[in-house]
């Protein structure tokens, strides 16, 4: 192989990748190690952030165990992460503890909010409805319930940040793209909203310094070279949360095409040219990669994470077959979905395992199963679950197009295009082209792009992207199919909204809260 090489490192949910890639985007080698998260009450949600440094240091070790590529070929690092996950750190610049972003515990402080700054200010400023999601009601949360923690806390970062660090930067750096998630930067300035720190007597040195994504930021140091096999002085350049960075492993920098991804969480997004802030206050308006664009998005809690939650669940015959015959549980699943039609024989899942994001922001959201009747079976069950996880795209999909960005085509990423039957669900379910990609793990692919331009070997992301990124197969809606889609889309926004107004999904969470009744 000629060249330079570069490697991605994305940090996700249930597991992180690392990847080596040759300058025009085809991936040499890989290492992949898997996790869980920990949840010590109902809605909380934690991960160990040095069982997350361990992790990248085994995938990485993983990687060049393969002999594909050298640690001295590789030119650059860049770090893709799960976004918005609130990382405490003390002075050493040590780890202290961290809340993921799929946690729901800071109800209280986001009503805090919503009293000192109001929900439509907050969103006219931050660009993000305000939600227990965002950073900011976990660090007001941890202040007031914690003050241990608090009292050792220096800092709090974002998880890609804590990784860069972990690797050899000498100070912590947030990514412009991310930095709205923090619940206190102004995207439309940008910079850090005087209003909102002022509020909650907070200072912006609580938080690192915010620069552009894929700018070099340091050097691997000798400690991160014995952890992850990388040649110590191998370049470091500012990561990007993991959706965003999806978007632009995706080939998302031009108007007119929209990306999906559909991973343990989901986000829609599109591109846009100018600072934008949605009427209905809905959708999430972050940083582009790109300086001076932004990103139109949606955002799901809880996507192929559902579908995972299936496997684990109900689908132990898959899992003895697969163990059977030496194939994946997955591949099982898709011949049990291709046995249901489109529809799933009347069957309806509302998909809100962690909530409900966009459009409705409701923590309180909670997963449903609706039609159930001695006829079904688990194939229809497995169907309605990847539809229902789709239907609630489509949902995130249709609230951006109604506030105005253009969608022709959409490229699918993420676990699930691994299915085909799923991926052609996704293009009858949207009613628009769908298309794969040659590296279906995107986010891996925009961290690699972050820095293949941070190195200088493209005039920047834009140009490194349209070099890097290739799809792969497209899929044209069925019109049949379709249709039952779209008659499907109405009951689904029908039911959620029965339930929501009918206060089913608070009196569910407060009973899951209060624990079982006393006898």
């Amino acid at each position: 192989m000629n060249g330079p090489l570069i490697a991605g490192i994305d940090v996700g949910t249930t597991g992180t990748k690392v990847v080596a890639f040759d300058t025009g985007g085809t991936p040499l080698a890989s290492g992949y190690v898997e996790y869980a998260c920990t949840y010590p009450r109902p809605g909380w949600v934690e991960q160990d952030p040095n069982m997350l440094v361990e992790a990248v240091g085994q995938a990485a070790r993983r990687m060049f165990a393969a002999g594909t590529v050298r640690p001295d070929q590789i030119t650059a690092v860049s770090v893709s992460a799960q976004r918005c996950c609130c990382v405490f750190v003390d002075k050493a610049g040590q780890p202290l503890k961290m809340i993921s972003w799929q946690d729901n515990r800071p109800a209280e402080e986001v009503e805090e909010i919503a009293a000192r700054i109001g929900r439509d200010e907050f969103y006219d400023i931050v660009g993000l409805p305000l939600c227990g999601t965002w950073m900011l009601p976990k660090i007001l949360h941890t202040r007031r319930h914690d003050p241990r923690l608090w009292e050792q806390t220096h800092k709090v970062v974002q998880l890609q940040d804590l990784i860069l660090r972990s690797l050899g930067c000498e100070s912590f750096v947030s990514d412009r793209a991310e930095a709205p998630f923090y619940g206190a930067w102004d995207s439309r300035v940008p910079g850090w909203s005087k209003t909102i720190l002022d509020a909650f007597d907070l200072s912006e040195s609580l938080f690192p310094p915010v620069r552009s994504c894929g700018e070099p930021a340091g050097r691997l140091d000798a400690a991160a070279a014995r952890r992850t096999g990388f040649a110590q002085g191998t370049l470091l350049c500012v990561g990007i949360g993991d959706q965003n960075s999806a978007a632009l492993g995706a080939g998302i920098v031009r108007p007119g095409t929209m990306s999906v991804s559909i991973g343990t969480g989901g986000i829609a997004t599109a591109l846009l040219e100018q600072c934008y802030r949605d009427p209905a206050r809905n959708n999430m308006i972050t940083h582009h990669a790109v300086d001076g664009r932004w990103t139109f998005e949606g955002l799901q809690n809880a996507a192929a994470g559902v579908f995972r939650w299936f496997r684990d669940q109900l689908g132990a015959a898959e899992q003895q077959l697969a163990a059977q015959n030496g194939t994946n549980v997955y591949d099982e699943l898709n011949k049990l979905i291709a046995q249901s039609p489109a529809g799933a024989n009347g069957l309806l899942l509302l998909p809100h395992f962690a909530g409900a994001s966009t459009p409705y922001w409701n923590s309180d959201a909670r997963g449903a199963w609706l039609g159930l009747s001695l006829a079904h079976t688990r194939g229809d069950m497995a169907r309605a679950c990847i539809e229902g996880i789709t239907l609630e795209e489509k949902d995130i999909i249709t609230s951006i197009r109604q506030a105005g960005a253009r969608a022709e085509l959409v490229r699918i990423m993420g676990g699930a295009t691994k299915s085909p039957v799923w991926n052609q669900v996704q293009a009858d379910v949207y009613g628009l082209p769908c298309e794969t990609l040659k590296v279906t793990d995107a986010a891996v692919m925009g961290a690699a792009i972050c820095a293949a331009s941070g190195a200088g070997l493209y005039g920047g992301l834009e140009e490194a992207t349209l070099h890097m990124v290739h799809p792969d197969r497209r899929y044209e809606p069925d019109p049949a199919a379709s249709a039952v889609y779209q008659e499907l889309f109405g009951l689904y926004r029908d039911a959620y909204k029965a339930l929501e107004q009918s206060r089913v999904f608070p009196r569910l969470t407060a009973l899951a809260q209060n624990g079982p009744a006393k006898q």
